[in-house]
């Protein structure tokens, strides 16, 4: 797993959208998705039919970018990585109890073990850029 810097993380923590990407039969996919840094880990939630789930159940590899996009002031950081899915146990419900209380669609809509899973992303490579910049 690599390492965050200490801005790295702060930033991690203040935004609350990425892009997941992934691929099947060689074609790349990437969408939207609401996340959490913790631990120096990506969690996202996600649906077993969707096709970020089918992707990375046949190919645990995966990329992330966080970033915020101001003109001359872009920040962001990239990661590459593999995908541990959590569907129960200890660190799912970790997982969902912090995904519950920073979104409130998780609130207005919730689930429990096995119904939906979360996407743990380890790093093993990283970029970032404008993070340290005034």
């Amino acid at each position: 797993m690599i390492k965050f810097t200490k801005d790295e993380e702060v930033f991690l923590q203040s935004i609350e959208e990425a892009r997941i990407a992934t691929s099947h039969s060689d074609i790349p996919h990437v969408k939207p998705v609401s996340y959490i840094f913790h631990n120096g880990f990506i969690f996202i939630a996600t649906d077993y039919q969707t096709r970020t789930f089918k992707n990375l159940k046949i190919n645990p590899k995966t990329s992330v970018t966080i970033d915020i996009y101001e003109s001359g002031k872009h920040k962001a950081v990239c990661i590459q990585g593999r995908v541990e899915i959590l569907e129960k146990g200890k660190e799912f419900l970790d997982t969902y109890k912090k995904f519950e209380d920073k979104f409130s669609w998780v609130r207005n809509d919730p689930w429990k073990e096995n119904e939906a899973p979360f996407l743990k992303i380890i790093s093993t490579n990283k970029t970032s850029w404008g993070i340290n910049k005034k």
